[in-house]
């Protein structure tokens, strides 16, 4: 499910989409790198980088399968955080219906 998002300040529109991150399942870390999403791109670049090393990528592989449930719930909760609202109604529930806590 696909939500937009709207930075009031700056008129920065973002569409995210809320659930299963099939990009993050296949492609690691690049998807944080495309967003510009340094904070979750150095974090799983680095659980990638030392749990790789060792374990020959299996451990890796399930950080991945892991971050993929959860990476678009972290960057939608990151640019809530910043400042970003729902930028129409539909959004908001979905939203809302998600678990996510959204201003007005």
């Amino acid at each position: 499910m696909m939500v937009n998002l709207k930075n009031p300040v700056t008129n920065q529109f973002k569409q995210c989409k809320a659930g299963f991150s099939w990009t993050v399942f296949f492609f690691g870390f690049f998807p944080a790198l495309f967003r510009g999403d340094w904070k979750w791109l150095l974090i799983i670049l680095g659980i990638d980088l030392v749990t790789g090393f060792w374990s020959f990528g299996l451990v890796s592989g399930v950080a991945n399968i892991v971050f993929a449930f959860i990476y678009n719930k972290l960057y939608i909760n990151d640019l809530l955080s910043a400042g970003y609202i729902p930028a129409d109604e539909s959004s908001k529930n979905a939203l809302l219906a998600k678990g996510f806590t959204v201003r007005e």
